[in-house]
């Protein structure tokens, strides 16, 4: 092995195609806003659920950045969480500080998208949760979240240890180039919100249409250990996809939009 190979990131050797660009072709995130970007349009109104302080806007990963950011792709992006930082979200339009358990400061159908990135595994009624995303959702509209499995490597390993050890755990575990979080962005997990069932259950057919699917990419919680990540991606390569580390979750609430738009897939109104 060169020298200059040794110290090259469990990533880097992984997936070699992380040189040109910073991302890999299996990169969780870069899928994900690459299919919210697919049914973004210009005339939405679009609620972040959960936005945050945006750990991502300093980011030095252009084409993450570039996918993540939804404003300038639709009318308005409204930002809502309990944390008041994220009144200094500097990627949205409105931001709301919203605590657990209140009701979200929308009328009814208001939003023509929700998007979502790592909150659903932190959340504490998901019952009350779904009914209001539900509730201001506009027919036709999207919800699209992002969240680990709950019977993932990762879902199982947050579960079985503390939370007041996660903060400690990703700092010595995770790929330390994609993850720029401080310990006040490391909030306990519930895991309440993190099945297929469990979306399918609390955003039930017909008034929902599901698209959501689970996936791995490339291996994390690793500590920059080769074995360790090879390790991960055998396991991962020997199970169901029940057992995938993360699940995409894009379902769509029937019903015409009020903009007359028509299905993509079919050419016709929504019912």
């Amino acid at each position: 092995m060169q020298l200059a190979e040794k110290y090259r990131s469990v990533t880097q050797r992984l997936y070699p195609e992380y040189d040109a660009g910073g991302f890999t072709r299996e990169d969780n995130s870069v899928i994900f806003y690459t299919r919210v970007q697919g049914l973004l349009e210009k005339h939405m109104t679009v609620l972040d659920f959960g936005a945050g302080t945006n750990i991502w806007a300093n980011s030095p990963d252009r084409i993450r950045t570039r996918l993540m950011r939804l404003q300038g792709a639709c009318e308005t992006v409204i930002g809502v969480d309990p944390d008041p930082g994220v009144l200094n979200n500097p990627w949205l339009d409105q931001a709301i500080c919203v605590q657990p358990g209140e009701p979200l400061p929308f009328e009814d159908e208001t939003f023509d998208m929700i998007v979502s990135f790592a909150v659903f595994e932190h959340i504490d009624d998901p019952g009350f949760v779904s009914s209001e995303l539900d509730r201001v959702l506009k027919p036709g509209g999207w919800l699209c979240a992002w969240t680990p499995n709950k019977w993932g490597y990762v879902g199982i390993g947050a579960r079985l240890i503390p939370n007041r050890f996660h903060a400690k755990l990703l700092a010595t575990t995770f790929n330390s180039k994609q993850d720029t979080r401080q310990d006040s962005d490391v909030y306990p997990v519930r895991y309440q919100l993190n099945t297929m069932n469990r979306i399918k259950k609390l955003f039930p057919s017909p008034k929902y249409r599901h698209y959501s699917y689970y996936y791995n990419g490339p291996p994390s919680y690793h500590g920059e250990r080769m074995i360790l990540a090879l390790m991960y991606k055998w396991f991962e390569m020997l199970t169901p996809a029940f057992f995938d580390r993360y699940l995409h979750i894009i379902i769509r609430k029937t019903g015409a939009p009020a903009t007359g738009i028509a299905d993509r897939e079919t050419g016709v109104h929504l019912e």
